[in-house]
């Protein structure tokens, strides 16, 4: 294979896209400095989409801007982009204007603003609805762990951002809120679970923002944005105090960003386990920052485009692996065509049986905040389907369904023993157009092959535990981003850092925007 690092002007002509839809430069918060620095006191920070969050926290450091500039100028967009955007469904401007009047803890992100998603953080005194109709006037009486360590990073948090109900759709669509537009093409989705935050960011919102992964929630709507997205080790970040572990170990929390720096970073202040855990990742020989621009070294790197779960892929999907393998060969890395091999039909068998009985149980928990028995009407057909279906399911079942789940891991496991990373799409398609996947559809069969389509190379690994990246290398022939996952070894975000700041360097994504916001 050759290197495929191509030129900015044939990367814009193979996607088919007008010049005019990319502003490139060499890298958010690395790029020049600006010809003059920001004047006190302006309004809005006009330089603010030029850098990512660790850029703006440098600005504030050295006094050229205040983090109360940097709040006005997110806000500014918000009211500007997001009436057509869709992706942030609650403000929270008035406590982040007295979280900064307050005085701001001394972290990596001081005064940098953020998003989180609408589900799976809560945030004391703030709506928290994930999603849910039912739950639209629910509020909190505690933050969670992770926005607890958010806060103490110095970030500003000022809204949430759009879900699908209880975090259950690879597309940001809800009866609650409507749907979140993919700012490359607004009648496309932005992916999902995590896909406001995904468009936010893609939008120039933000930076970087909250999001969640129990089947590829953070790495899907990375890859129908255009973003850098990292979905940990099992049991990395914490997930209480409300839960030892989400949807039986699947599911964690991170975040999506445009920079690989930013991510490594966040992960440092957030990362850890909380008092009382069950279980917890092995810690990092050094802080995950520092392994950004580190040599990861002559890598094997297997690589797939075949599923587990039998979907059919895409050609846009097999064309940016192939990319990207030759990007990677290019780079100084042995690529070879392989995979791990497990029973897949026990594992598609044990994520239904597992997901079912957790949106059972999330049901259960809004019966309980609501003092009443919910009804279909309640919720989105899919849900009250799902939570229905858990019936059938025995405890042995359930039992069962986890013991499959760890067989994964120790295949997957036995896997990285001859290869350090395994190369895959991100999604089996391009990015769907809106409707296409709706949590109101009558036929669960139907919505569970589409949105089995779009977790088929993220969901495994889930199961198994494993650390996995989706990377923007892709632009489709349409102009939609095509996310490529790269899986690392049981605790080894290091490598998988290493390795995205080297295809960062050599194909820069973090200046790709959208026409309309770039």
């Amino acid at each position: 294979m050759n290197s495929n690092r191509l030129s900015r002007r044939a990367f814009v002509r193979r996607s088919g896209l007008a010049a005019a839809a990319f502003a490139f430069g060499r890298g958010l918060g690395r790029a020049a400095e600006p010809t003059q620095a920001p004047s006190a006191g302006s309004t809005p920070f006009l330089e603010y989409e030029r850098y990512d969050g660790l850029g703006l926290a440098a600005l504030v450091k050295a006094g050229k801007v205040s983090a109360a500039e940097l709040l006005e100028a997110a806000v500014a967009r918000v009211e500007q982009r997001n009436p057509a955007l869709n992706a942030v469904v609650n403000r929270m401007d008035d406590q982040a204007r007295g979280a900064i009047a307050a005085g701001l803890p001394s972290g990596p992100f001081t005064g940098v603003p953020y998003l989180l998603k609408d589900t799976g953080a809560s945030y004391a005194g703030t709506v928290t609805t994930s999603g849910c109709s039912a739950l639209r006037h629910f509020v909190p009486d505690h933050d969670s762990e992770m926005v607890v360590r958010l806060k103490h990073a110095g970030l500003v948090i000022f809204g949430k951002t759009h879900t699908p109900e209880f975090g259950l759709s690879s597309s940001s669509e809800s009866r609650l809120f409507g749907a979140t537009h993919n700012p490359w093409k607004p009648e496309y989705s932005a992916g999902g679970s995590s896909g406001g935050s995904a468009a936010a960011i893609a939008a120039g919102l933000v930076p970087m923002a909250y999001g969640t992964d129990g089947g590829g929630s953070i790495r899907i709507p990375a890859a129908c944005c255009g973003l850098f997205g990292l979905k940990p080790t099992r049991a990395r970040t914490p997930v209480g105090p409300d839960v030892g572990e989400w949807w039986s170990g699947l599911a964690l929390p991170h975040a999506l960003t445009r920079s690989v720096r930013d991510s490594a970073a966040l992960l440092d202040a957030a990362a850890g386990p909380e008092v009382g855990d069950p279980y917890w990742a092995p810690p990092p020989k050094r802080p995950y920052l520092e392994e950004v621009g580190a040599d990861p070294g002559r890598l094997r790197i297997a690589f797939t485009a075949k599923p587990w779960n039998f979907h059919e892929v895409d050609p846009e999907c097999e064309g940016a692996v192939s990319e990207a393998a030759k990007l990677c060969e290019g780079l100084g890395h042995h690529l070879e065509e392989a995979s791990p091999e497990f029973n897949e039909l026990a594992l598609g068998k044990a994520l239904t049986v597992i997901i079912s009985a957790q949106t059972q149980l999330s049901l259960q928990w809004a019966e309980k905040l609501l003092g009443r028995a919910l009804t279909p009407q309640d919720v989105e057909t899919v849900t009250w389907a799902q939570g229905e279906r858990a019936r059938r399911f025995s405890a042995g079942d359930y039992a069962e369904a986890v013991n499959a789940v760890h067989r994964t891991g120790r295949a997957v496991g036995g896997f990285f023993t001859r290869y350090d990373l395994l190369l895959t799409p991100t999604m089996c398609t391009p990015p769907h157009r809106l409707g296409e996947v709706s949590m109101m559809s009558p036929d669960l069969e139907a919505y569970d092959h589409l949105v089995g389509g779009d977790s088929a190379f993220t969901s495994p690994f889930n199961a198994s535990g494993n650390p996995a990246m989706s990377v923007p290398l892709h632009w489709s022939t349409d102009g939609l981003p095509v996310g490529v996952q790269f899986v690392a070894p049981v605790g080894e975000e290091p490598m998988l850092f290493r390795v995205a700041a080297q295809l960062e360097a050599a194909q820069p994504w973090a200046n790709c925007r959208p026409a309309q916001t770039g």
